[in-house]
């Protein structure tokens, strides 16, 4: 029974004291477990129109870790969103923050900024033109829209400052839209809002050689530390990447928060009530020592408690923290000796290159000039061709014209020779002309080709006709109309053919024109009028004359012509070779005696003459 009594004592003993645990627990944590904290994480590798990037994927489900061990309430980590699931998530992430004290968006992936405005780019965006941005990307006010609901802290971390390949190959409807290199600087308008990017507006971020960038192995390093404010932690980071690039990634952070330290990871409450084990305060500085986990915790821990188990313990931390970073200073050397290796080798290829080029541009300048050269070669050979070409032209023209000036004067001759034999023939019959005037006709020069002349001109007036030069019908007869619109076609299309008559040449010349060459010609006493020939009206006392146009009527004397001269010289030498002939004139009859009137009752009739029997004379017939 004593048993049992002792057991109920301690029994009830061990409750009380658990109890008082529990009470002491629920007042030092109640505080830590009241605020509600969500985040949203995305990362963006595998992008359809552009290279795919090694790190955004494993740099998510990185962070995506560290918040969840961190104790955040909601963890959402997504991975290779579109357009669409981007917007899908901010949304449902946005209706999540509405009751959140905290809430955090980190987004790994390619970022573009285009007129001082910031977007994501989902992993379905082609961004062939600069204005398909504003429907193919996120802006970054979306996202901060999706956080503004937050009570206490609104944080948005942004690990996309690289260098982005649609920059590069996207085409620019307005010259004047800038698209920056990196992200642009981002002032948030809210209190307690804070933006972390990769790296300072303006510059681009590195993915690293690791599989998580130099960037979020450094937020997982510093945020998570128990108590530490975020503007300190931030500073953490940021030495931590300029220490692993070589100073050539610097992160920045945009935003303000209060005068009060705010940790994304409360401190823990010091234990309080009494202390069962004298060894359990060293023990909780060494459990503090180690999760903070650097070199001046261990040594501040050292300083308190030098000898010990845990000092011990401590020491062995602090061989471990100079293990790994010698071992980081060797792996920061060694890769900095194979960037400088690797720089030496671009400037050598760059050197090369640049010989290349000026190589190629030496080539291509003496191409140019030996080009130029040959150019102008044939441009000379081109004008000397062209100026014999003229020459030969003008040679045939001179030639045409001297062929038709010579069967012109030959057919003049063969029409002389042949008046001078119908007038010798006369001569030799001795025949007396009759009353009236005796015309001497000129003798046409057979054409020079198997059409008759009248076919010719025929011919050469249709042609006329269709190439615009002629607006009579054609007839035949080669006219005064006919020869204006035969000297207008050479006016138009350069030819030199004598308009007086027509010829095969002219006509080969016509059929060659494909169409219109003379502007509207009309007949002898028309005018053009538009399209239209009009009459020409001219006043009284005015005709047309031989140019088209109205002149003033004169009277004009008989002019002796060469021809008639020849002819009176013809029939003097005529008359003073024959012998004296009596000839007729009215009632008398005359010769060389002299003249008399015919008898009363007789009529002229013929007789021989008594020295030249074989010419008639005429001679008094009497009833």
């Amino acid at each position: 029974m004593q048993c049992i009594k002792d057991s109920r004592v301690i029994c009830v003993n061990i409750v009380r004291f658990s109890c008082a645990l529990i009470f002491v627990f629920l007042v030092t944590c109640a505080p830590a477990q009241a605020d509600k904290r969500v985040a949203l994480v995305i990362g963006n590798s595998a992008y359809k129109s552009a290279p795919k990037l090694a790190n955004p994927v494993g740099d998510a489900a990185l962070i995506g870790g560290m918040l969840k061990k961190a104790g955040f309430d909601t963890v959402d980590v997504r991975q290779d969103l579109n357009a669409p699931e981007m917007r899908k998530a901010l949304r449902e992430f946005g209706a999540r923050t509405r009751d959140a004290d905290v809430a955090i968006v980190y987004y790994a992936g390619h970022g573009l900024e285009v007129d001082g405005t910031n977007y994501l780019i989902p992993i379905d965006a082609a961004l062939e033109t600069d204005t398909d941005v504003y429907d193919e990307a996120l802006p970054i006010d979306r996202v901060l829209v999706s956080i503004e609901s937050a009570k206490q802290l609104r944080l948005v971390i942004l690990d996309a400052c690289r260098d982005n390949p649609f920059s590069k190959t996207m085409k620019r409807t307005v010259a004047s839209r800038a698209i920056g290199r990196g992200l642009a600087k981002v002032e948030p308008t809210s209190p307690n809002t804070m933006i972390a990017f990769a790296a300072k507006a303006g510059s681009t971020a590195s993915d690293g050689d690791t599989r998580n960038s130099p960037f979020a192995t450094a937020l997982v390093e510093h945020l998570p530390k128990p108590g530490l404010d975020l503007r300190k932690a931030f500073g953490f980071v940021r030495d931590d990447v300029l220490r692993s690039t070589a100073n050539k990634q610097e992160p920045f952070v945009y935003g303000s928060l209060g005068g009060d330290d705010v940790p994304l990871v409360p401190a823990k409450p010091a234990a309080t009530g009494p202390q069962a084990n004298p060894q359990s305060e060293l023990r909780r500085d060494y459990e503090l020592a180690l999760q903070l986990g650097t070199r001046d915790g261990w040594e501040a821990f050292l300083a308190q408690y030098p000898e010990g188990f845990y000092a011990n313990l401590a020491k062995g931390q602090l061989n471990k923290i100079g293990a790994e970073e010698t071992r980081a200073s060797a792996e920061q050397k060694s890769r900095a000796a194979e960037q400088e290796k690797t720089r030496l080798v671009a400037e050598r290829a760059q050197k090369v290159e640049q010989d290349k080029a000026t190589a190629a541009a030496k080539a291509a300048e003496e191409a140019r000039i030996a080009a130029e050269k040959q150019k102008q070669i044939e441009q000379a050979r081109t004008e000397a061709a062209e100026q014999q070409r003229k020459v030969a032209e003008a040679a045939a023209a001179k030639a045409q014209a001297e062929k038709q000036a010579a069967e012109k004067a030959k057919a003049e001759l063969a029409a002389r020779q042949a008046a001078e034999k119908a007038s010798a023939k006369q001569t030799a019959d001795r025949q007396i002309p009759e009353a009236g005037s005796q015309k001497v006709a000129a003798l046409a020069p057979a054409p020079t080709s198997n059409l008759s002349a009248a076919d010719l001109a025929k011919s050469v007036q249709s042609e006329l006709r269709r190439v615009g030069c002629l607006a009579s019908a054609a007839d035949g007869e080669w006219n005064s109309a006919a020869q204006r619109s035969l000297t207008l076609f050479n006016k138009y299309a350069g030819t030199q053919f004598d308009a007086k008559l027509a010829s095969v040449d002219a006509l080969d010349a016509l059929k060659a024109k494909p169409g219109r060459v003379c502007p509207l010609v009309c007949n002898f006493g028309f005018k053009a009028d538009g399209d239209q020939c009009a009459k020409i009206a001219c006043r009284a006392g005015y005709h047309v004359g031989d140019d088209n146009e109205c002149e003033k009527i004169q009277e004009k004397k008989p002019v002796a012509t060469r021809e008639d001269s020849r002819r009176r010289d013809t029939d003097r030498k005529q008359t003073e070779a024959a012998p004296s002939t009596p000839q007729a004139s009215g009632q008398m009859i005359c010769n060389n005696a002299g003249c008399r009137p015919i008898a009363k009752g007789c009529r002229l009739g013929t007789a021989n003459h008594p020295a030249t029997p074989t010419v008639k004379l005429p001679a008094e017939i009497c009833n």
